[in-house]
């Protein structure tokens, strides 16, 4: 079993620019089952080997595609997204980053009553290490393992589990939720995904300074938890009142501080690392408990 994507996950591509290009050809050297791409007018093409549509739903009927990422720019990706949830996709990875907030809210309307879980935007994807990835993360820097992980950092989602897999701790679906203010998976249900996984043992959190999910996601571990929990928050550093990096990491007064996050970690029971160097460390810990 695994989070989200696997072996068996079908993968078109919206957005076949240069971007989605480099990334849909390391996406296949893993070993993903990318089986199709659309752009309007390109139906009946292929493009370095991938069967081109018109319409996603014209590549679901062709292919059986059950999940798609998305390069489109962001001022035609609302339309990509909802083209992507009508056509019943069951996963929607957003790598576009810049999406204006009026348009996710309008995504985040339809997802309430549609079957796709969108991840993102403004994120590095999904990986199950070892089986799939929807993405640009290097795979390189993951291995298969039953460490799960959620962050809404790119970066530092990399440089995780790179660290986790020097030490020994492979993982087995990373997640990055993306750093916008308006996501499809947030946090805090990314968390319960892999807290209801059987091959999950661990669960590391990522989260940044700005809104709640962090807050929400160490309530969640606290009532139903059932993996021993690790979590840095990145931004410790950063004023009241100023953007930082994302633009989902911004402090109002006491709300999405440092702070308040690491409290509500440790209230829940979850060792919180100040370094992502300690996470390998915690995380051993936190298993032989």
């Amino acid at each position: 079993m695994s989070v989200l994507l696997g072996r068996e996950t079908r993968v078109i591509v919206q957005g076949l620019g240069r971007e989605g290009r480099f990334h849909a050809e390391r996406m296949k050297d893993y070993g993903t089952k990318v089986v199709g791409g659309t752009k309007p007018g390109a139906g009946g093409t292929s493009i370095d080997g991938i069967p081109m549509f018109d319409t996603v739903a014209r590549a679901v009927d062709a292919t059986g595609a059950d999940a798609s990422i998305v390069f489109v720019p962001a001022p035609a990706a609302m339309d990509a997204l909802l083209e992507a949830i009508d056509a019943q996709i069951e996963l929607v990875i957003a790598i576009t980053e810049g999406i204006p907030i009026a348009d996710m809210l309008k995504v985040a309307a339809v997802l309430e009553t549609a079957a796709t879980t969108l991840v993102g935007p403004n994120g590095p994807g999904a990986i199950t290490p070892g089986q799939s990835k929807i993405g640009i993360m290097p795979a390189e820097n993951f291995s298969r393992g039953g460490v799960g992980f959620v962050s809404r950092s790119g970066t530092l989602t990399y440089e995780i589990a790179d660290l986790l897999t020097r030490a020994g701790l492979g993982q087995s679906t990373c997640i990055g939720v993306g750093g916008d203010p308006v996501v499809g998976l947030p946090t805090p249900d990314a968390v319960r995904l892999l807290n209801e996984d059987p091959e999950t043992e661990a669960i590391v959190i990522v989260g940044e300074i700005g809104g709640s999910a962090e807050e929400r996601a160490a309530e969640y571990m606290r009532s139903e938890g059932k993996k021993p929990a690790v979590a840095f928050i990145a931004g410790r550093s950063a004023p009241p009142g100023k953007r930082m990096g994302h633009a989902g990491a911004i402090v109002s007064g006491n709300q999405g501080t440092a702070e308040s996050k690491v409290r509500a970690f440790e209230e829940a029971g979850i060792p919180v690392a100040n370094a992502p160097s300690e996470i390998p460390g915690l995380v051993k810990k936190a298993l032989r408990r």
